[in-house]
């Protein structure tokens, strides 16, 4: 486990995790109540920017006919996936960053 906690006193990796556990909404709590964890922000606003990008090609893609229906299919394995390997990576405490999206993500965070 972390030794370092973020400024709700929960141990880093814990609060990591829950930026991912509760998806979307995770990530905008955490983002509005932390204050000093580089780490646990990271991953609230790569949770974030994450989880709204699929909501966004989610709805985008029902208004293709009939290959809508794979597309669909296919973004939510990714973000199944995605789900699993970034609560695993931020529960051990990893600095995991998506292509595009965690560039994004530490960008915004650099100017906090």
């Amino acid at each position: 486990m972390s030794p370092f906690k973020s400024s709700i006193g929960l141990y880093e990796n814990v609060a990591g995790f829950l930026c991912y556990l509760f998806a979307f909404v995770g990530g905008v709590f955490f983002i509005a109540i932390e204050r000093r964890s580089r780490f646990v922000l990271f991953h609230a606003l790569q949770s974030f920017m994450m989880f709204a990008g699929l909501m966004v090609f989610h709805m985008l893609s029902g208004f293709l006919p009939f290959i809508g229906i794979v597309v669909n299919l296919l973004l939510t394995l990714l973000g199944v996936t995605l789900w699993v390997i970034m609560m695993l990576a931020s529960l051990q405490g990893k600095w995991l960053k998506l292509p595009l999206i965690g560039d994004m993500a530490e960008k915004q965070l650099n100017r906090m």
